[in-house]
């Protein structure tokens, strides 16, 4: 018997193993629940990529709400979601902000001239120390943040059509029926 309990804990790992792999697989990864959704965005003051001399606070996008979209030249999902930004944001009705994380100036600058810059406001994290205040895990990351700076919203990982039509723009319609 003592000859089998090596094989025994042999399949009990097994079997921990393949229900971690069957638990992952069979959820979706994005719904990782934030505990900033209805409570107010952190301060921030990043400093503009284009022009490092500038900063944008919390405060300079207060008054309408805007998406917050975390993105980096070196994240492959943001090439990914990056066109469909570029195609929706024009008929989304709200600001599209980028948050430059943990990437090289001279990058990322590089990364959207060669893609396409969709955002109205574009500010850089290198350090990434603003990230944390947000809980972010990784890029691509999205917050829907309303006019008082209360987030209402969290993609983690990149959009698709359906996620756009699905919940991205029913959280924005619901934004603007609380509107005064």
């Amino acid at each position: 018997m003592s000859r089998l309990l090596p094989f025994f804990a042999f399949l009990a790992l097994c079997g921990l193993f393949g229900f971690g792999i069957w638990w992952n697989s069979s959820h979706d990864q994005t719904a990782i629940p934030s505990p900033l959704i209805n409570k107010p965005a952190p301060n921030f003051a990043l400093p503009e990529l284009y022009d490092p001399s500038r900063t944008v606070t919390k405060a300079d996008l207060l008054g309408k709400p805007y998406l917050l979209n975390v993105f980096a030249s070196w994240c492959i999902e943001c090439g990914v979601e990056h066109p469909l930004l570029q195609a929706e944001a024009p008929t989304l009705g709200v600001t599209l902000v980028g948050y430059n994380y943990k990437d090289q100036p001279q990058d990322a600058k590089a990364w959207l001239e060669k893609h396409g810059n969709p955002y109205a406001v574009l500010m850089a994290d290198l350090p990434g120390q603003t990230a944390i205040d947000f809980g972010v895990y990784a890029a691509p990351e999205s917050f829907l943040i309303d006019a008082k700076g209360v987030i209402r919203y969290k993609r983690i990982g990149p959009f698709t059509p359906e996620v756009i039509e699905k919940e991205l723009k029913p959280a924005i319609a619901a934004l603007k029926k609380e509107a005064p």
